[in-house]
């Protein structure tokens, strides 16, 4: 990473959000450090990602089981339940929209009150949605999926760095179940750094057990951080 070395600031403990009975904490990049999407490609590939405009990364005493996950996209291939998850939903395209407005909003807030009551996001909190998602120095683009109709059944945020795409967050409608648009959505961000010609989709932290953070092991190969930097994961999901 060129440029100043980042200074990093500790975070308080608190309930772990993805394992039960644990504590976990973070440490942040100081947020008085300019940033843009190159320096935040290279902090990416150390194991940082942002909420809103904070960068952050896992730091927790007891536990190591936050890894951060990134596909390999030239490698990619599906499994069977994803080629199926694809043709489900052959009626949907994705698209690259200019800002989010109050229908990714009504989506973003149904889609959090049905999947995750009490998971402490806030759904009526208009100010925290944006917030949340928008970054003052990235390099941000907002997707959306939308039927024949032109109907929005699933929305994303994606960063674009100079190695790849970074996957901020992802909502869809709660009605479509069957569907598998969380699936359906990853298998397009996948697509759309393939047709970008970006090596990687970064996906956050994959988080084995976890029941949010467990899925990403199924999009294969899958590329883990450790200490010797990053490694493909072979196990089978």
């Amino acid at each position: 990473m060129t440029g100043p070395r980042p200074r990093l600031l500790l975070g308080a403990e608190h309930a772990c959000s993805y394992l039960e009975r644990r504590l976990a904490r973070s440490v942040f990049v100081d947020p008085q450090l300019t940033l843009d999407p190159a320096r935040y490609g290279a902090l990416l590939d150390l194991g940082f990602r942002r909420s809103g405009s904070y960068v952050y990364r896992p730091a927790c005493g007891a536990c190591q089981e936050c890894r951060p996950a990134r596909v390999p996209v030239a490698a990619f291939e599906p499994d069977r339940a994803q080629r199926r998850c694809r043709r489900d939903n052959a009626d949907l395209r994705l698209a690259v929209e200019s800002e989010l407005d109050d229908e990714h909003y009504a989506l973003y807030r149904r889609y959090l009150l049905l999947r995750h009551p009490g998971g402490g996001m806030d759904p009526d909190d208009r100010e925290a949605f944006h917030a949340f998602l928008s970054s003052t120095w990235g390099s941000s683009q907002i997707l959306a999926a939308r039927d024949a109709r032109g109907r929005l059944l699933a929305g994303g945020v994606v960063d674009r760095v100079p190695r790849g795409l970074s996957a901020v967050y992802t909502w869809f409608d709660p009605d479509e179940e069957p569907r598998s648009l969380g699936t359906w959505m990853i298998l397009a961000e996948i697509e759309h750094a393939r047709a970008l010609g970006l090596p990687y989709l970064y996906m956050g932290y994959w988080v084995p057990g976890s029941a949010t953070m467990d899925y990403k092991r199924r999009f294969r190969p899958l590329e883990v951080l450790g200490a010797e930097g990053w490694k493909r994961h072979n196990a089978r999901p």
